[in-house]
């Protein structure tokens, strides 16, 4: 039974370490010449590449909580590859004229910030306060949506995905403001309470 624990935290980082090294395709893919892969190829390479570390996001996560199994290390380097990924992706879309620029400012942004706002948080031991919660996971899926369908770019069976990607897009970064401002709130309500404890 231990052994078999075992093996699936082992399966839980290594997943989370394919979702860190699945960004060095992703970005080589974009330096490949235009005379050697054709842009609808391109873009289905990045597709596929963002689905698939999406993918281990997901799954990782949910081993790690059904097997009891996350540890301090596992969730630091989650959060990193996490970051990384999206990060990596707005910049690759950026590249490609497919985004605002302003939207990669608010959501690396944001991202940045709340990370600082966590470290903070958790250094006055209310790290709960400002804890994952349904905004960030909502966040987090419009983002990742968005950002997969940006990178196809192209109709699919009579479907424009772009439009739709770029609509996700737009929705992903409302959210992103959204859960920065709930967590802010969240944080200054904790230490104005602890203020007046004081």
């Amino acid at each position: 039974m231990l052994r078999k624990l075992t093996q699936n935290h082992d399966l839980a980082m290594r997943l989370t370490w394919l979702r860190i090294f699945i960004i060095v395709p992703l970005i080589g893919t974009l330096y490949i010449p235009e005379h050697i892969i054709h842009p609808g190829t391109r873009n289905l390479i990045l597709c596929l590449l963002f689905s698939i570390a999406s993918i281990t996001d997901a799954l990782d996560g949910y081993l790690a909580r059904k097997f009891c199994m996350t540890t301090d290390l596992g969730a630091l380097l989650d959060t990193i590859a996490d970051k990384l990924l999206v990060c990596s992706a707005l910049v690759i879309l950026l590249s490609l004229g497919r985004i605002d620029p302003i939207i990669a400012i608010i959501i690396i942004g944001r991202e940045i910030t709340i990370t600082a706002l966590r470290q903070w948080m958790s250094a006055s031991g209310a790290s709960n306060s400002v804890k994952v919660n349904w905004h960030g996971k909502a966040k987090a899926i419009a983002q990742m949506i968005a950002i997969t369908f940006l990178l196809y770019h192209d109709c699919l069976l009579g479907i424009d995905i772009k439009t739709i990607g770029t609509v996700l897009i737009w929705i992903a970064t409302a959210l992103t403001i959204h859960s920065m401002v709930v967590y802010f709130i969240s944080a200054i309500s904790y230490t104005r309470k602890k203020q007046h404890l004081e």
